[in-house]
């Protein structure tokens, strides 16, 4: 069975850029470190937006431009993205179904899935969003969050994620 790692949107708009937070920041090490000894396959994704995010749906409720393709806030942060031996996962929105066809894919054609780990940014948004994804398009791997690798737009929020995937039969650790 293999073990996948998923890395959510470590990306310098949200850690140093404009939706950055200091949580961001103290999970940066935290998830290179990680990256660094998973034994598994690790698999990036980018928030991926165009120029015309204002005029998006998102962009509306939340008019702070940002991972606008092709623009340094788009990458990967530098600590990561000198790990990282795969192509992001490109996603347009919260929850990525392409990252969730990749694995359904691997999963079906490859060596079993037994375990997914998502780390990253932010829990109440993006990584909530593809845990669920992932519960719909793998029903029997174990889907894990590492909270001590995650932070959310609040402390608070971060927590309340992490109590809704508890509850959804996410696995949290290091809660």
């Amino acid at each position: 069975m293999q073990e996948i790692l998923v890395v959510v949107d470590m990306q310098n708009d949200f850690v140093t850029g404009p939706l950055g937070t200091p949580e961001a920041r103290t999970i940066l090490p935290k998830v290179a470190e990680k990256v660094k000894n998973f034994p598994g396959r690790v698999l990036f994704t980018r928030d991926t937006h165009e120029e015309n995010y204002l005029e998006s749906r998102e962009g509306k409720a939340l008019p702070v431009p940002h991972c606008i393709r092709g623009t340094r806030g788009w990458e990967i942060c530098p600590e990561l993205e000198t790990l990282r031996k795969e192509e992001p996962v490109d996603k347009p929105t919260f929850g990525s179904t392409g990252l969730g066809e990749v694995l359904r894919a691997a999963d079906q054609y490859g060596e079993k899935i037994g375990k997914i780990t998502l780390v990253g940014v932010c829990t109440d948004i993006c990584v909530i969003s593809n845990a669920l994804l992932l519960r719909a398009f793998l029903p029997e791997a174990e889907i894990a969050v590492d909270a001590a690798c995650c932070a959310g737009v609040t402390p608070e929020s971060h927590q309340t994620a992490l109590r809704a995937m508890k509850a959804c039969q996410i696995t949290i650790e290091n809660e």
